[in-house]
């Protein structure tokens, strides 16, 4: 399961997984962030608030994150992965092989930190 929310006045996207995640979480997902992209263009960015990585509940769900992050890719311009779990810090090497987006990881205290540098792209001391 994936909660999510949309700050429309920054245009990003914060997920936070709870549980695994699911096929439906996806589809609301598109749900919520694709009526804002089709009126704005793009997302600013997306905030993955995760303390720990719950897995998928099956592998419906992962092709169904994978075809989430295909149809938004070029439309989100940085991803900021907000965890201490080992396998998240890792993201943002994986990433630069699927995504446009610049992706940066922080450690799980520095949510603020992340949140800044969605809004700016600038670097955050």
């Amino acid at each position: 399961m994936i909660n999510a929310e949309l700050l429309r006045d920054k245009g990003i996207l914060v997920v936070m997984p709870v549980d695994t995640l699911e096929k439906a979480d996806f589809e609301r997902l598109n749900l919520l962030v694709d009526p804002y992209i089709e009126e704005h263009g793009k997302l600013t960015g997306i905030l993955i608030d995760a303390e720990s990585f719950p897995g998928w509940d099956d592998f419906a769900s992962m092709l169904t994150h994978i075809r989430f992050i295909r149809h938004h890719e070029k439309k989100v311009e940085r991803v900021a992965a907000v965890s201490d779990q080992g396998f998240l810090a890792i993201l943002p090497k994986v990433a630069d092989y699927f995504v446009s987006a610049e992706v940066r990881h922080f450690e799980y205290q520095e949510r603020d930190r992340a949140l800044a540098w969605l809004e700016t792209g600038l670097k955050v001391d």
